[in-house]
């Protein structure tokens, strides 16, 4: 609808501007944070949203997620955004119910047609997902960013965890990486239009299908996999449950091109995906024959990535098998 080009105003792309986790992981085991007896879920163990019990058959879920443009497109970095703050309720195997817009955004240099594109794209999104979109709170900004702050209910005694996964578990992944290499790459000049609308389709999908299917397999633990790449989300997961993990780098789904283009001579990795590396390689082996660009995968900063889901073999969990939970050290996860 217009020739602004949002990701060219960004210094970084989607869930790729996240803090680092082992920069934002220290300085919160510093903070003394206020709670309460109904308090279920806190930033303990650095679980998707916050849930607070209000009676026996009810508790609430709180989260907030906003990030820099990840696409061009308005009304398409609207869609991203919305369906990547749903999936926090989700993955918390709760439903959503209401949410409040976040902006930042210059009307002077941005302009109204594109907000108002950017804004539409995520109540199309709420919409879809049966949220009810009651305000928000915006901010001028030179630096685009927007997201959702979204509430959901749960029974207390369902609420999914990250710290439930249990040895001898499989583990599942409901989406194809490569987000991150996909946003690079069009940052850059590298994406192919193909690999652009996938990454798109992949990022607007939302995990609600894909969380009530979890929940009927009986699964232990689920995250979903955004700005600390795989391997960063399972890091959290196996360290909140007390387990270690393997995963076959083969068996993991990537995005028609993401690999091909990690082979290039200059890949297209994201800051934040460095970052990931650099602090998974502290808790990772990576056997000898797994190649560089699947190494590189499995970091992978991403968007409104997919569920990863633990649960008992043969359970019938949603997603691609891609390893397993062992006994070991938690948080240690061996890669082949």
């Amino acid at each position: 609808m217009s020739p602004l080009k949002l990701t060219a105003l960004s210094h970084g792309a989607g869930c790729a501007c996240k803090l680092p986790a082992s920069e934002l992981r220290p300085l919160l085991a510093q903070l003394a944070l206020p709670g309460n007896g109904a308090l279920l879920v806190g930033a303990e163990t650095a679980d998707d949203a916050a849930v607070v019990r209000l009676s026996d058959e009810l508790a609430l879920v709180s989260t907030a997620d906003f990030f820099t443009p990840i696409v061009d497109d308005p009304y398409d970095f609207g869609r991203i955004a919305a369906t990547n703050a749903l999936s926090d309720v989700y993955a918390m195997g709760a439903t959503p119910v209401v949410a409040l817009n976040l902006v930042a955004w210059s009307l002077e240099s941005l302009g109204r047609d594109a907000l108002r594109e950017l804004l539409r794209g995520g109540a199309d999104v709420a919409r879809a997902a049966g949220v009810a979109v009651a305000g928000g709170h915006s901010i001028d900004d030179r630096e685009p960013k927007y997201g959702m702050a979204v509430t959901g209910t749960v029974h207390p005694q369902r609420v999914m965890r990250n710290s439930g996964a249990r040895p001898g578990d499989d583990l599942f992944l409901t989406k194809p990486l490569g987000g991150g290499v996909a946003s690079t790459a069009l940052k850059r000049g590298m994406a192919s239009e193909e690999l652009s609308r996938r990454a798109t389709e992949v990022m607007c999908e939302l995990n609600a299908e894909a969380s009530r299917a979890a929940l009927a397999a009986g699964a232990s633990a689920m995250t979903d996999v955004t700005g600390f790449g795989l391997l960063g989300h399972l890091r959290e997961l196996a360290s909140a449950s007390g387990v270690a993990a393997e995963v076959q780098s083969d068996s993991v789904p990537a995005l028609p091109g993401a690999l091909e283009l990690l082979r290039t001579a200059e890949p297209p990795v994201a800051g934040g995906s460095r970052r990931n590396r650099a602090w998974i390689e502290e808790v990772t082996r990576f056997g000898e024959r797994v190649p560089e660009e699947r190494r590189w995968l499995l970091c992978d900063a991403m968007t409104s990535g997919g569920l990863l889901i633990a649960a008992a073999p043969g359970s019938g969990a949603p997603g691609a098998r891609i390893g397993r939970l062992v006994e070991g050290r938690p948080g240690e996860i061996a890669v082949t």
